[in-house]
């Protein structure tokens, strides 16, 4: 449901609201939030809440320490875990300087204005995320280890899968926050598990796939477990993908895909440090179904960029290269972009690669570019080019680049 200012603080005072989380993110895409009371919220609506952000990753320092996070209404969920008395609610927020001015380092707003160039050049987008996760017991001080919930398979089921029942609880709990998830299994990892979405606007999309994190380790918690959203939490078993299922209508062209691909492809190298902005996401690259080379085919797992089977409204195109380590409104923000590059220099779509990357001859795969193999590499990459430095701010680029 979508609530305007005058009903939220209706629903507040109507539904025993004691505490009102205002959402955000760093850089990184680590949420952060700061809890404000059910009187400071009509000030939160019209001035925004002062924080102090020297203390966040590239959100500025002594010098200038104050920015304002303002609330969309529309953002409003209740936090099921929380107290049904005294309940708590959260909302995300936008964040500008003093002056009004949108904080460029706010990279929901980022995602946002490129929502609107792809709004103004006449195209819609839709987006459905795909998240893995890792489910390790705790130690008996309550510490994360690196013992996994169970040793199930692919889509194995209970007795085997002992994440049947923790992700029946996420499942729920996203329910209760109006985020409606597809379909749920468990991975090909030991404790490994995935929960994907229904496709929405990109900007809902992001928000969901921030909650959906913040759901996912709040419920492991509660049931004495950790869940690991890194790249690749053990060695010699499957990383953790964040698949991208994507589609773009407009009123130009029957079928916008082959713009769509050929975009990701021609910039995917320089996007790739903000798709994989961890060390171990490199790692991850060239087996257990992840990619390592910049191809794409219809419906063939090994690809960077593949288009499952599907129907009418159902088709789309996936992006495979993403982990959870990355910053979703960036990654969703980067990918519009490069459809509209895609568009504006009409570029070629190459052949498909129908073949198992995995399996292919050394003297085949010489003729594919490959993804940067380390973040110092993929920084590189960013830092040369112009097609990031028009859509990325500086700030976040020596950010991501000058850890």
């Amino acid at each position: 449901m979508k609530y305007s200012k005058e009903e939220v603080i209706q629903y507040v005072r109507e539904e025993d609201v004691k505490f009102i989380r205002l959402a955000f993110c760093d850089v990184f895409g680590k949420q952060k939030n700061i809890s404000i009371m059910p009187q400071e919220l009509s000030r939160a609506f019209e001035y925004g809440i002062a924080i102090d952000a020297s203390a966040i990753a590239g959100f500025g320092d002594e010098n200038q320490s104050d920015l304002f996070l303002h609330p969309e209404a529309d953002t409003l969920a209740p936090l099921p875990w929380r107290p049904e008395h005294g309940r708590v609610v959260r909302m995300f927020c936008n964040i500008t300087y003093p002056n009004g001015k949108i904080f460029e380092c706010d990279t929901r707003s980022i995602l946002k204005n490129a929502i609107e160039k792809a709004k103004n050049s006449g195209y819609q987008f839709f987006f459905g995320a795909e998240q893995e996760f890792y489910l390790f017991k705790l130690d008996d001080n309550g510490n994360p280890t690196k013992e996994p919930y169970d040793n199930a398979a692919y889509m194995d089921i209970a007795p085997e899968d002992k994440g049947e029942n923790i992700r029946r609880e996420v499942c729920l709990t996203l329910e209760q926050m109006g985020i409606q998830p597809e379909s749920s299994h468990h991975e090909e990892g030991p404790g490994q598990n995935e929960i994907d979405f229904r496709y929405s606007d990109p900007l809902t999309a992001a928000d969901n796939t921030m909650t959906f994190q913040t759901v996912v380790k709040t419920t492991a918690q509660r049931n004495g477990l950790y869940a690991d959203f890194s790249p690749k939490p053990l060695e010699n078993k499957p990383g953790n993908g964040f698949h991208i299922n994507i589609s773009v209508k407009s009123s130009y062209e029957a079928d916008n895909t082959k713009y769509l691909i050929a975009g990701i492809l021609d910039k995917v190298a320089d996007m790739t440090a903000f798709f994989n902005s961890a060390e171990s996401s490199y790692r991850r690259f060239g087996s257990s179904k992840a990619p390592k080379y910049i191809s794409w085919s219809r419906e063939n797992r090994s690809q960077l960029v593949r288009i499952p089977a599907a129907i009418d409204e159902y088709r789309r195109v996936e992006l495979r290269s993403p982990d959870p380590s990355a910053n979703t409104y960036l990654v969703f923000a980067l990918i519009i972009y490069a459809f509209l590059d895609g568009i504006e220099n009409e570029l070629e779509l190459p052949a498909p690669a129908d073949i198992n990357l995995y399996k292919a001859d050394p003297n085949i795969l010489a003729n594919f570019k490959q993804l940067p193999d380390n973040f110092k590499s993929a920084c590189a990459a960013a830092a040369n080019s112009n097609f990031i430095k028009k859509y990325i701010p500086d700030a976040i680029l020596n950010i991501y680049c000058n850890q």
